[in-house]
């Protein structure tokens, strides 16, 4: 029998006085209160009440064991209603991982504004780049950028991104601009270690499908440091919008091949599971909804 529907049975035959009483508390029958009891006993190896046929008077045991059981009856009462309150406000700590150059550059804000609405969450951020394990590391949700393996969870997407082939005016005068893929090959390109195609560049054009295995000096777990290294003539670099359209828009940097697009890649807020989703997950997957709006044009 289940200890801890004994102990509710036990607690209430003392404080009800009778077996009798508590059964019509529980709406139980009595011989089943009767059986509880009994089983409560018999796992103890210890008698806890006293049984005569005026009333029933606790042991010395049985006394020492109500008053922990009230108290562990009332533990047990705080944490539910406790869990209960955590999924309707958002409070508790958001554990979540995002990537390095997108979290600084474009999520700092966002969550910022998070934590300003919702004062009663505090957000500890694990930033890298590398692939992480949500439920191994105790992650409540991450932000994943590009292709989705099959993973189990589940994934929003908030916005969309274009990928661009890029390099500073410097490099482009000292080693010319390629005009068509097949050129890039001759270029030094300067690559992310963590792309999803490694050293091979995929992009669609005007005469088909293009795959274009690429070499360089330079080959970064991080898009800051590839950027950096285009934007100081080094090389070509491959990056998202995110990433580099402020320089574009300066002059800083220069697209080539445009009319070479390689595919779309996603945004998503990526969490374990929609059953018993918290407040906090379910509030800050919503507001990034709302903050980026299917985004495209960075």
């Amino acid at each position: 029998m289940d200890t801890l529907t004994s102990m509710k049975v036990f607690v209430a035959v003392v404080e009800t006085g009778s077996f009798a009483a508590a059964s019509d508390r529980l709406d139980m029958s009595r011989a089943m209160t009767s059986k509880y009891v009994a089983h409560l006993e018999e796992h103890l190896g210890t008698r806890l009440l006293q049984r005569t046929t005026r009333k029933l008077t606790l042991t010395e045991s049985g006394s020492t064991y109500y008053e922990r059981c009230v108290q562990i009856l009332a533990d047990i009462s705080e944490a539910e209603e406790g869990a209960l309150h955590l999924n309707e406000t958002p409070r508790g700590t958001l554990r979540l991982t995002v990537p390095v150059s997108f979290g600084i550059l474009h999520m700092g804000p966002v969550i910022s504004n998070y934590m300003k609405q919702y004062p009663d969450v505090k957000v500890d951020i694990l930033v890298a780049d590398r692939r992480v394990d949500l439920l191994e590391e105790g992650l409540d949700l991450a932000i994943r950028i590009g292709s989705l393996p099959e993973s189990g969870l589940v994934a929003r997407k908030f916005a969309s991104d274009r990928v661009v082939i890029c390099g500073s005016p410097e490099y482009l005068q000292r080693h010319g601009t390629p005009r068509t893929p097949a050129e890039l090959a001759q270029h030094n390109c300067l690559t992310y270690s963590y792309a999803a195609t490694g050293d091979e560049w995929k992009m669609d054009g005007p005469d088909g499908h293009h795959t274009v295995k690429v070499s360089g000096s330079l080959r970064a777990t991080n898009g800051d440091i590839v950027k950096l290294a285009a934007l100081g003539g080094v090389g070509l670099m491959r990056q998202p919008l995110f990433l580099c359209g402020e320089e574009l828009r300066q002059g800083k940097l220069v697209e080539v091949l445009p009319e070479y697009k390689a595919s779309d890649m996603g945004l998503y807020a990526v969490y374990p599971s929609r059953k018993h989703l918290s407040a906090k997950v379910r509030t800050f997957v919503d507001f990034i909804a709302a903050a980026f709006n299917l985004k495209s044009d960075w």
